[in-house]
Parts: structure tokens; C-alpha cells; sequence
């Protein structure tokens, strides 16, 4: 089968190779056709070696497909069902699944650091456990969440990983305040969705920060009030919070530098809520008074901060009566065959997400 591989860690393209098997399967497991699968800043992180990634490696986490064959002891599922991939699943029974935490549970973390995929020259990993740009994966049964026949692929692909993440980060970790004013830093797929979870909680004023002007214009068709550039920030917060500071702040980048940014104009006692996913190198900077004198709560937030499954179902339903604009988050489309196109409109900003169609 097809698949787009990357040999060596700190590479910029990929391969797209026809000789990739998909291993793996048997009890508990199952194999999915994908269908869709979207391309997010954390593949590229993985790429280059920012995120922790063995190599070589299938990139992608962001998927939707079709079971093709269930293992033994698979009952939920069966051939022919529609379904979400989940690079996060829940095993239920660790401490943190056990305190209501699922999205901190470690068992899928576990499953990177073992091949999902073989080449005649050897083993191949594939990112977060998954690996979606392949035609064909194999996951633990938990991985692949059912998903309603009305439910477009490529949309719920995006519920899969970017749209999840940040309206959990508005809607979970934040629960932003109906009236409040907002900045959001970083207005990718993952940012847009943070503005779009903010308007949904009532936020009064939505300012989205980034460097691209077609983000900022995006931005603006999906709820921020103003959208402005990183230099311009500081205007913004004299007109909007009059100096004082926004009652809530998302940083959508993953550097220390934004996250400083985003401290430094977060109000006293307000809330700065990390998206982002960095490096373990990188360190955000803050001295011991200012932590206790500022009172501002610093909330990370890993893939939107609740149960994931519940976050699916509350998107979908969302998406559904038409509170939030899932099909305009998809600014480009190209086949598998032209990944290193999608890799490009990420890293010049030109995309908000692109979908790969496999």
C-alpha cells in the first residue's frame, strides 16, 4: 500500500512509497481504510524533531476511515463502520482515566514505540501511535471511535485532533466566561477552533493575533472581534481591555516567546491557557514575584482538557445545528501523492487546514 514516510528525523519532505505494509493486527486491534486525514503543526513538530518521534515514521494523527477487519475481542466494532481516529484513547482504568482525566492517560503513548508499519528494509513507526498517511492503518480497537453516517470524512478527521483541541481549550479548560474579553495567539486550524469554542462561551471581545494576514482575515469570519498582527497586540490591548490586560489568553504557538507574550497580556488574576505544544528545551521564563503578585492562572491544555469522547460528540452535535464552521476550517485539499504541497501550505501559514484525501 501507499504511505508518505519520513527516513530520518529533521528531513523536510517525505516520501510517498508504495511498498508499506500495516502491522500489527490481531486481539483487540483493528484495520482501517483511510479516507481523510488532516495535517497539523504537531506532524511537522514530530517531523523535525521538536516533538519525540522514532524514525522513520508515517506522519499523521489527524484521520477518518472505514473498519476493514476487527481483531478478536472486538465487539463495538465491525466491518464497514465509519470511524474517527483517536491518537489519544483512554484505557479506563489508570489513576488518571480513574479521577476523570482521560485526556491525560498514557497507554496511547505507549503505542509509539511500537512499529505500525513494515518496508522490505525494515520496521516503520507511525506518529502518535497511528501514522494516517497511509492508506491503510492498524490501531488498538480503542483508537477508532464510531462516527454517525452523515458525518463527512474529511470533517471528521478534523474533529480527530485540531478541533477538538482547541474548543476543549475554550470551552473545557478555559470556561470562558460569557461577557470576557479574549486574545487568541497562534490562529491556525487549533486557533480558529479556540476563537470559535470563545464565541460559543459568549467572549464580548475575540482578539486573533498572527503574522499572516489571510489567518487574520479567516479569523475574523469565524468570531474574532478584531485580528491583528503580534506588534500590533499591544494597541489592541489599550483599545480593548484599556491597558489592563485580557481576562483570557490562548497560546497557539508552542514557544516560550509567545507564552511570555501571552502572560505579559493576561490581566492580573486572568487566565493564560497553553495550546501549543513545545519543545523540552524550550523554557518559558517567569521570576517568583510576579507569579504571586500577578495571581494569573497558567492552565496547559492537552487535546482540549476533557473526555475526548464526550468533546466528539459535543463537536459533532455542534456542527450539526450549525454553532461552529467545521467545512470552512478546510482551505485546501491535495491528494497523498502531493503531501509535500500540504507541508509547504503549513509552514508558509497559507492553509488553515488541508486535507489529505487518500
Amino acid at each position: 500500500m501507499r504511505a508518505a514516510v519520513l527516513q530520518e528525523i529533521g528531513q523536510e519532505k517525505l516520501e510517498v512509497l508504495d511498498d508499506v505494509e500495516a502491522v500489527g493486527f490481531g486481539p483487540g486491534r483493528v484495520r482501517i481504510r483511510v479516507r481523510a486525514t488532516g495535517l497539523c503543526h504537531s506532524d511537522l513538530s514530530a517531523m523535525s524533531g521538536v516533538l519525540p518521534q522514532p524514525a522513520p515514521f508515517v506522519p499523521g494523527h489527524e484521520g477518518a476511515g472505514e473498519i476493514l477487519e476487527v481483531g478478536d475481542g472486538v465487539t463495538h466494532l465491525k466491518a464497514g463502520d465509519r470511524v474517527v481516529v483517536c491518537w489519544l484513547p483512554a484505557c479506563g482504568t489508570c489513576p488518571a482515566c480513574k479521577r476523570g482525566q482521560t485526556e491525560l492517560c498514557l497507554a496511547g503513548f505507549m503505542n509509539a514505540g511500537t512499529p505500525n508499519f513494515r518496508r522490505p528494509g525494515g520496521d516503520v513507526f507511525g506518529f502518535a501511535g497511528t501514522g494516517t498517511f497511509a492508506e491503510e492503518v492498524v490501531v488498538d480497537a480503542g483508537c477508532a471511535v464510531p462516527i454517525p453516517d452523515d458525518v463527512p470524512f474529511d470533517i471528521a478527521a478534523l474533529i480527530g485532533c485540531g478541533v477538538t483541541t482547541g474548543l476543549g481549550a475554550a470551552l473545557n479548560t478555559a470556561d470562558v466566561e460569557a461577557g470576557s474579553s479574549v486574545a487568541v495567539i497562534g490562529c491556525g486550524g487549533v486557533g480558529i477552533s479556540a476563537i470559535q469554542g470563545a464565541r460559543l462561551k459568549g467572549a464580548a471581545e475575540i482578539v486573533a493575533v498572527d503574522p499572516v494576514a489571510s489567518r487574520r482575515e479567516s479569523a475574523l469570519r469565524f468570531g474574532a472581534t478584531k485580528a491583528v498582527s503580534p506588534d500590533e497586540l499591544a494597541d489592541a490591548k489599550q483599545q480593548v481591555t484599556a491597558g489592563e490586560g485580557f481576562d483570557y489568553v490562548f497560546e497557539v504557538v508552542g514557544k516560550s516567546a509567545t507564552a511570555r507574550t501571552a502572560y505579559d497580556n493576561t490581566r492580573r488574576g486572568g487566565t493564560l491557557v497553553v495550546v501549543g505544544a513545545g519543545a523540552m528545551d524550550d523554557f518559558l521564563q517567569l521570576n517568583m514575584f510576579e507569579l504571586f503578585f500577578d495571581e494569573k492562572r497558567i492552565l496547559p491544555s492537552m487535546y482540549g482538557g476533557g473526555d475526548v469522547l464526550r468533546s466528539y460528540e459535543r463537536t459533532i452535535a455542534l456542527w450539526r445545528a450549525g454553532r461552529i464552521d467545521l467545512e470552512g476550517l478546510i482551505t485546501h485539499r491535495v491528494p497523498l501523492t502531493e503531501i509535500n504541497e500540504a507541508l509547504d501550505q503549513m509552514r508558509t501559514g497559507t492553509a488553515l487546514r488541508t486535507c489529505i484525501e487518500i
